[in-house]
């Protein structure tokens, strides 16, 4: 049965617009979607740059100790410590009291490139955020930090 009054094409339901989920999920793969593009352009990912975070964050860490902060595959992130220790981002040394535990920790050439690629996200955060003043950015930012802190509560992460 036709409506008397259809929607313009592209329109999403409004049963969907209603769904603070959906629109995180929407508006959340279309900044992914920017941002990888820009790290593709360097032949990087979203794991390489969120390894360097965390190494520049946080400091020299244990590949397995990343694998459970980042809730990454082991084996995806060896490839990636692999990859950015072959350019010279970051350093892999193992311990000398174990040597079974490998330390990863940031160069100065992967802190020079996390800033780099920390200024190109936050371009991709200030197109995507574009329709709000910087009042309602803070706003969006604490509310979504409470989201994600609780998030991480409910799975035990803190």
């Amino acid at each position: 049965m036709a409506s008397e009054d259809p929607a313009p094409p592209g329109a999403l339901p409004p049963t969907l617009l209603d769904l603070s989920t959906f629109l995180l999920a929407r508006i959340g793969r279309t900044a992914r979607a920017r941002l990888a593009e820009h790290l593709a352009e360097r032949g990087l990912r979203l794991w390489d740059m969120a390894v360097l975070a965390a190494l520049a964050d946080f400091g020299p860490q244990a590949q397995r100790d990343l694998v459970r902060r980042l809730g990454i595959d082991p084996s995806d992130l060896a490839k990636v410590a692999d990859q950015l220790g072959a350019a010279g981002y970051v350093e892999r040394r193992r311990d000398e009291a174990d040597r079974r535990r490998v330390s990863v920790s940031v160069t100065a050439a992967g802190r020079t490139l996390l800033a780099e690629l920390d200024a190109q996200a936050r371009a991709v955060q200030d197109e995507v955020l574009a329709p709000l003043d910087p009042a309602e950015r803070r706003v969006l930012q604490e509310l979504l930090l409470r989201v994600n802190q609780g998030e991480a509560l409910r799975r035990g992460a803190v």
